[in-house]
């Protein structure tokens, strides 16, 4: 559940404290999940894109749900790579496993290996129908012990999405949504609405040479976009795997087109509509 707002005392308060106050409760709704802690992606120049807590440095909030997308047909792998290396981020300073929930028995275990996500952390979850892995994803993420939980949805609408947010926020644990939509044959109308605090895009890239040794440029490269961050900015980005060590973004950030925030609406169980 999201922070509750502190009650106002009933004995008079000075105005710094008061207004220390106010800033506290403005930045949790700007920013919600930063209050259970931020955990920096290790790229400055992404970094700089995300929100951050009072005094702390900037990064992606752990109590939250976040949504990647791959961008094209021939993006799943980026996407899914892309999703891995953000789920072993958020789960580093958690002991439990990563839970990746699916409907499609193709994940390629080296591939996850290769972006943090060892076969010893990992748990595969496989669900019948969309509705059975929603329901699972928010169960896990209600359990504090869970370090990650990643779900491969499709079809999520806002009330879905405003669930599993706020299931995060009640167990403190980082939510994933990877959605290959696209890139799984699924006709796709637009931007559908979410209430993920960041929303990720995702799309192969040609690694070019940056005048530095040609070789040194051993892992994936992908183009990054931050359609959304809530508490922070939006931004696009070109990032490659230096020496299989160190993620680096390379050009400078090219700033999106901020997406406009989700309506408000009512939050319904799963079980009473289908989700398709």
């Amino acid at each position: 559940m999201p922070a509750e707002p502190s009650p106002i005392p009933e004995e008079p308060m000075d105005r710094q404290r008061l207004m220390a106050m106010l800033r506290e409760q403005v930045r949790a709704v700007e920013a919600p999940g930063t209050g259970r802690g931020v955990v920096p992606l290790g790229v400055p120049a992404v970094d700089a894109h995300l929100p951050a807590p009072p005094g702390g440095a900037p990064g992606l909030p752990r109590a939250a749900l976040h949504e990647v997308a791959a961008a094209g047909a021939l993006d799943a792998g980026a996407a899914t790579a892309f999703t891995a290396l953000l789920a072993a981020r958020l789960a580093e300073r958690v002991r439990g496993p990563i839970l990746w929930m699916t409907r499609a028995p193709d994940l390629y275990a080296p591939g996850l290996d290769a972006q943090g996500v060892g076969p010893g952390q990992l748990v595969v979850v496989h669900a019948a129908n969309e509705v059975d892995l929603l329901w699972a994803m928010e169960e896990a993420l209600r359990c504090s012990r869970v370090g990650a939980v990643v779900g491969e949805a499709g079809g999520l609408d806002l009330t879905a999405s405003r669930r599993l947010h706020l299931a995060a926020e009640a167990g403190g644990v980082p939510g994933l949504l990877l959605r290959l939509g696209q890139a799984r044959g699924a006709k796709v109308k637009g931007t559908q609405a979410s209430a993920a605090v960041t929303r990720w895009r995702v799309a192969t890239t040609p690694i070019q040479d940056d005048g530095m040794a040609a070789s040194a440029f051993t892992g994936p490269a992908w183009r990054v976009e931050l359609l959304r961050c809530r508490g922070g900015r939006p931004g696009a980005w070109t990032l490659y795997e230096r020496e299989g060590l160190r993620l680096e973004a390379a050009g400078d950030a090219v700033a999106g087109t901020p997406e406009a925030p989700p309506p408000s609406a009512a939050v319904l169980p799963f079980a009473s509509r289908a989700v398709g």
